[in-house]
């Protein structure tokens, strides 16, 4: 599996599973030869064209929202491009399903209890600190996830 990540978090990356982390503070993955299966993009911080360019024809492209604050559509309008671009190419264009059900979310469970996933928790905040916790994820930093507990 290869990441994309900055050079603070390439020791995380590693530990978490990748075999290469691309420095996307020095490298563009879209402008090189390789090209990729399946690219999970978690952030939207790159045109749909050039991550296209890093697909393979039939490649897959997953769209998981992301997005720059402050933006009017923030990641529904690179959603929505995609899905309309996806009736015209062979590529694959999808965005990542929003809805989860009960047999997903325990085979999710399970990888994680069997060691095969890991997740990465940054920061937890309790429930009446959730605003807190929205604001310190939109300024894009997180080293993970940042959980809201309810007690």
């Amino acid at each position: 599996m290869t990441a994309r990540d900055s050079t603070r978090n390439t020791g995380l990356v590693r530990s978490i599973g990748a075999a290469h982390v691309i420095d996307y503070t020095t490298d563009d993955f879209t402008g090189g030869r390789a090209r990729y299966e399946v690219i999970l993009d978690n952030v939207s911080s790159l045109p749909l064209s050039r991550l296209r360019r890093a697909l393979t024809p039939k490649g897959t492209l997953v769209l998981n929202g992301g997005g720059s604050p402050g933006h009017v559509f923030g990641p529904v309008a690179g959603i929505v491009r995609a899905v309309v671009a996806n009736a015209f190419v062979s590529q694959r264009l999808r965005p990542l399903p929003s809805r989860q059900n009960r047999e997903e979310l325990l085979a999710v469970t399970g990888l994680i209890e069997d060691g095969k996933l890991t997740p990465v928790v940054d920061r937890t905040y309790p429930l009446a600190d959730t605003a807190e916790g929205l604001r310190y994820v939109e300024q894009g930093h997180a080293r993970g996830k940042a959980v809201v507990t309810v007690a």
